[in-house]
């Protein structure tokens, strides 16, 4: 894991992003924000899982769907399975030790 500040982020609305092996964050104190790191690692391992490229079209698919279903971006970005495990584990700075694999199945 590799974690870079990144200026384009900065026109983005995120705070961060996982882009295996690479987690980018906006602000240079952001790579201090353990919870926002942890979420970051979360995805990471899930890339991993999927051997990465099968995470993006995952990813696309299922945010796709939700927005078709949901009719709202925020709403079908919060409900894709990867992000759903990310929020509710990411202040568990122990998750991923003890995480099993393709544990975001659980979040379907």
């Amino acid at each position: 894991m590799i974690i870079v500040c990144q200026k384009p982020l900065k026109k983005l609305k995120i705070n961060g992003i996982a882009l295996f092996p690479f987690i980018f964050v906006r602000k240079p104190e952001d790579k201090e924000n353990n919870v926002l790191i942890n979420h970051e690692k979360i995805h990471l391992r899930q890339q991993l899982e999927l051997l990465i490229f099968f995470f993006y079209i995952f990813y696309v698919i299922e945010y796709y769907y939700h927005l078709f279903k949901l009719k709202d971006p925020y709403l079908a970005y919060k409900n894709i399975s990867f992000e759903r495990e990310a929020y509710a584990m990411e202040s568990d700075l122990n998750y991923l030790k003890k995480r099993k694999l393709w544990r975001f199945w659980k979040y379907l």
